[in-house]
């Protein structure tokens, strides 16, 4: 196994609280849409959640047309999107905050330059950039390391699909197995296992123990190699990795 030199971490409830926060401001959108087709179902916040979480807002709506059997134009898409992400951004600048525990372990591996660090998310460009600077994050990565596979590809998509953590990884100059990926989802697990990039699950911002055991177990089966239920864990998790 190649010597692990890069640590590639999705953004939304990795490192920053802000998957509820997101989820809520596009909930009203994601009814407005419905309401538009006759479609006479409602989600709430945490009901998109539990469905779309690691997904952009581009792909929330195509899984709501799949699952209503209506269909948008490209533009209305579009504008769709605009819409939500001028939301999401407004409210993440005022509300946002990082995950539990992640800031000592960012200052620690700052400090010791062992690794290379960057963020690969599915939400756009600008989103990303407002979460992280509203936790003070971004003085940890470069600002030409932080992906969105909403923003930062010739064609736009989301996670699952591995192109994002493909596409970080040419930008950066490593192959896939000299990093080791960070996630919270089912959807971010696959995309970075996908592109061949030893993963570890985080389920620290999922609430309770029960749903935290939960979703472990479907990160594991989605194919992370090592499991935390918080940041105090994560240096044993690379351990662990390297040592494979």
């Amino acid at each position: 196994m190649p010597k692990i030199t890069q640590i590639l971490f999705d953004c939304d409830n990795t490192l920053v609280l802000s998957e509820e926060l997101a989820f809520e401001a596009c909930a009203e959108l994601s009814n407005e849409m419905l309401e538009k087709h006759n479609v006479a179902d409602r989600y709430t916040g945490p009901d998109l959640m539990t469905t779309f979480v690691g997904q952009n807002f581009r792909g929330v709506v195509t899984g709501l047309q799949q699952r209503h059997g209506f269909k948008l134009s490209d533009s209305e898409v579009d504008e769709y999107v605009s819409r939500e992400l001028g939301k999401v951004i407004e409210t993440l600048e005022a509300k946002a905050e990082p995950c539990v525990g992640v800031m000592p372990v960012l200052e620690e591996l700052d400090k010791s330059k062992k690794y290379g660090m960057a963020v690969v998310s599915s939400s756009a460009l600008s989103r990303v950039q407002a979460s992280v600077k509203k936790v003070g994050q971004d003085k940890f990565f470069p600002k030409d390391h932080i992906f969105s596979a909403a923003t930062s590809l010739p064609v736009p998509t989301t996670k699952p699909d591995p192109a994002i953590y493909l596409h970080a990884c040419k930008v950066i100059g490593k192959s896939p197995g000299e990093c080791v990926a960070v996630e919270d989802s089912r959807s971010g697990t696959l995309s970075a296992v996908r592109a061949g990039i030893p993963t570890v699950g985080y389920v620290g911002s999922y609430g309770g123990v029960i749903k935290q055991k939960e979703m472990a177990e479907v990160l594991k089966e989605a194919g992370a190699k090592v499991m935390m239920d918080d940041w105090s864990q994560f240096m044993d998790c690379m351990a662990q990795i390297e040592a494979a």
